[in-house]
């Protein structure tokens, strides 16, 4: 669950708020065809995780030269940074939007505060806190109904999709998937399938090598929630902001006063709080996500034992200086005069273009019998990986060919 809430960070909020109000209904269908494929894909990262005892960066390591090994990395590390950026800027633009304080101010406030909490708390505690503050999210589930969109057409653009050869439904269309599959998501998963075998007192990799059948099955049903809820969330805000923002004429929106006017319906002048609330919990729980999935990938690549979020900062000095110097260059990032709805859409864009040879490598790893032996993915689960991998790869080029 809170998987599938961090991958609806303010990046995704913002990037389905910006499609709904661009396109209307038209990529309503994205969300179910996206449903099966990024399933797919964080489950192999699950499964990874659970056989192999290893996270992402540990068993691409253990399998492939470091040439493969540290370009993955460094596409984490691009698409990681800039999400982070894009995130703290999101949020502190919300607050903005409510008190009136200048974004700037929240910038380093936002990322001060998360860094103390992972440094002097720990992550798991700021998770049994924040997940209710995603709860919010739902209330584009309600002012979906309020709004009272024509569902016949809601129906169609659902089951039947709509393609436009433009560059800014291609850039919409990678945006979706980049903030839906998601390359942070791949090594969050595996690593937290791996500290929670430690928990469970198995400390060395033979103790964590090998799954049950009932562990696996536990793993799928923890998977499948934590994605549907995302993919929930997905759909009603895109459907929200079309029939709120797309049917009276706002098709671009360059702020978070635009974006927060989809849940107008709900709450009135309450919405911009409603709005700051979801932006603030989901970006609480993801910045660590990111900020931890690239301290995680450096540390399985360079062998650093001991590396986890588990532990205090003073037993595992290198992991936690890997979390702050990402908090720092994102921090930095927001200096730059960007605007903070495009940046987060961007950010979408740039996992988006990232992800396909991530993808493409998690197939491979899990599909390898020397690598899972007997349970290497089913010939079902392949096709699924695949088709992710092959779909994304053509959203990327079909991307790159409209803007040229």
């Amino acid at each position: 669950m809170i998987t599938g809430a961090a991958d609806d960070d303010p990046s995704g909020i913002s990037t389905y708020s910006v499609t709904g109000a661009a396109f209307g209904y038209a990529s309503l269908w994205t969300a179910l065809f996206s449903f099966p494929l990024m399933a797919s894909v964080q489950l192999m990262c699950a499964r990874l995780g659970l056989v192999t005892g290893r996270g992402l960066a540990g068993a691409i390591r253990a399998r492939y030269s470091r040439w493969v090994l540290w370009p993955a990395c460094l596409f984490l590390l691009v698409a990681n940074i800039f999400n982070i950026a894009a995130d703290l800027g999101g949020m502190a633009d919300a607050m903005h939007m409510v008190t009136g304080v200048p974004a700037f101010v929240w910038n380093p406030m936002f990322a001060v505060l998360i860094v103390v909490l992972l440094f002097f708390a720990s992550y798991r505690l700021m998770a049994r806190v924040l997940k209710w503050l995603t709860l919010v999210l739902f209330a584009y589930v309600i002012t979906a109904f309020l709004a009272h969109p024509d569902w016949g057409v809601v129906a169609r653009a659902t089951f039947v999709p709509h393609i436009e050869w433009s560059r800014n439904y291609a850039a919409v269309l990678v945006g979706i998937l980049g903030t839906t599959i998601s390359p942070y998501l791949f090594f969050w998963q595996a690593a937290q399938e791996v500290e929670e075998e430690r928990s469970h007192g198995s400390i060395t990799l033979k103790q964590r090598q090998g799954a049950s059948d009932d562990e696996l099955s536990g793993a799928t049903a923890d998977v499948l929630t934590g994605m549907f809820f995302s993919n929930l969330v997905m759909y009603f805000i895109i459907l929200t902001t079309a029939a709120t923002l797309h049917a009276h004429g706002t098709t671009t929106i360059e702020t978070a006063e635009q974006a927060a006017e989809a849940l107008s319906p709900l709450a009135g002048r309450g919405a911009y709080w409603l709005f700051t609330l979801g932006l603030i919990g989901t970006g609480m729980l993801a910045i660590p996500v990111l900020a931890g999935s690239c301290a995680y990938a450096i540390a399985e690549a360079a062998r650093w034992g001991g590396a986890s979020l588990n532990r205090k900062p003073h037993l595992a000095r290198r992991f936690y200086t890997v979390i702050a110097a990402a908090m720092v260059v994102g921090l930095g990032l927001n200096f730059a005069g960007l605007n903070a709805v495009k940046m987060l859409f961007w950010s979408a864009v740039v996992n988006g273009l990232l992800a396909p040879p991530l993808v493409i490598l998690v197939v491979l790893l899990t599909s390898d019998k020397t690598v899972m032996g007997n349970r290497a993915n089913s010939p079902a689960a392949q096709v699924l990986g695949w088709v992710c991998a092959a779909v994304m790869c053509a959203a990327a080029l079909g991307l790159l060919a409209t803007m040229f």
